[in-house]
């Protein structure tokens, strides 16, 4: 069953201290080691999918409960722990923050090719490309795309797990995606979005606005009209009805959207998913073609954030008690040993793990 969770993170300056970092990458690696001994790596993708399970993977690990910085320093972290367990277990980590989230689609295409996966490299960085700008461009709540990473298994399964920043609420929201399903890049593709509630946040990916993905198809066979509709929604000049839209949904320029919808007409996309993917094509131009088809076609767009509840875990900042690094060592001992065991065909460690977790309360 799908789960759509929120979580309230500041964002917070400073950085994580050294020694705490180690102790992450160390932990992370391990945790992760466990869990594909057990389960196998399409378990590890679904777990990073889940915003309460990440959340509560970053509090393990000592994080800020509520710091933004959770997703990109617990991301970091394993994937530095990770690198040198990659091909032996089948499992593989691309982009990161800022400039390193840029080097998604290289960072895949050498693992395949290093390891000699066999996998649809271009499949996978035009599925890490098209969830970015779905996030960026279809959910439309403010926030700013800084951070994406794209986990992948040698069998083609993938997680995103991406983040955004809201300027004037110093807020971060993160966006979950798991393979298995996602059936429709533009329709309720979340597994989950992690943030808190937004007033007025346009999403195209809801199903009620299917009908203008259809519409904003069709508006591109008149391109001239369609401008023409746009000019007087600008000028204010439409006595049909009045839109009203949040602060950062201002109508876009139709001098600007010329040049892009022309592009987009030459193009002549037959599906939504493929005028989403066109070079160009962003949030202004997707929302100028859902606000004439509701003035041409009468499709009512709706404002309504997808996110549904918060959740807590506490952490590295003394919420609620500072980390204690004789016990994180412990732990990390401990789980090392496991996995030293299970190598060897000792499955009782592994297996009091896993009576551990489903004890009541566990996570």
């Amino acid at each position: 069953m799908k789960r759509t969770g929120t979580a309230t993170a500041p964002l917070h300056g400073g950085h994580c201290p050294p020694w705490l970092f180690d102790q992450m990458r160390l932990l992370s690696g391990a945790i992760i080691e466990a869990i594909i001994l057990e389960y196998g790596t399409e378990e590890v993708l679904r777990r990073f999918a889940d915003p309460v399970w990440f959340q509560a993977f970053g509090s393990v690990l000592g994080f800020d409960w509520h710091s933004s910085g959770l997703t990109t320093v617990v991301l970091g972290a394993f994937k530095e722990s990770w690198a040198d367990r990659a091909a032996e277990y089948g499992l593989f980590v691309a982009g990161g923050k800022g400039k390193a989230s840029r080097k998604t689609p290289e960072e895949i295409d050498q693992a395949g090719s290093r390891h000699a996966l066999g996998l649809n490299a271009p499949a996978l960085i035009g599925a890490s490309r098209l969830a970015a700008k779905v996030d960026s461009g279809l959910v439309q709540d403010g926030y700013d795309l800084y951070h994406h990473v794209f986990l992948f298994d040698r069998e083609g399964r993938w997680t995103v797990v991406q983040q955004g920043m809201h300027q004037e609420n110093h807020l971060a929201r993160r966006y979950h995606w798991l393979s298995a399903t996602v059936h429709d890049f533009t329709l309720s593709p979340h597994q989950g979005i992690a943030g808190t509630r937004e007033q007025a946040v346009l999403d195209l990916t809801a199903p009620v606005h299917e009908p203008v993905h259809q519409h904003s198809l069709d508006l591109l066979q008149q391109p001239e009209s369609t401008l023409l509709t746009l000019r007087k929604l600008y000028e204010g000049q439409d006595g049909s009805r009045h839109l009203e839209m949040p602060r950062y949904h201002q109508v876009p320029s139709p001098s600007y959207f010329n040049k892009v919808l022309f592009k987009a007409y030459e193009a002549q996309p037959q599906a939504y998913q493929e005028l989403v993917a066109l070079p160009g094509v962003g949030a202004s131009t997707l929302r100028a073609l859902a606000m004439v088809s509701e003035v041409v076609h009468g499709a009512e767009l709706t404002f309504q954030d997808p996110v549904r509840y918060s959740f807590a875990h506490g952490g590295k900042d003394g919420t609620p008690f500072p980390v204690r690094r004789p016990d994180y060592e412990a732990t990390i001992a401990a789980l090392e040993s496991a996995i030293n065991h299970a190598r060897l065909g000792e499955l009782d460690k592994m297996k009091a793990f896993r009576r551990l977790g489903s004890l009541p309360g566990a996570i």
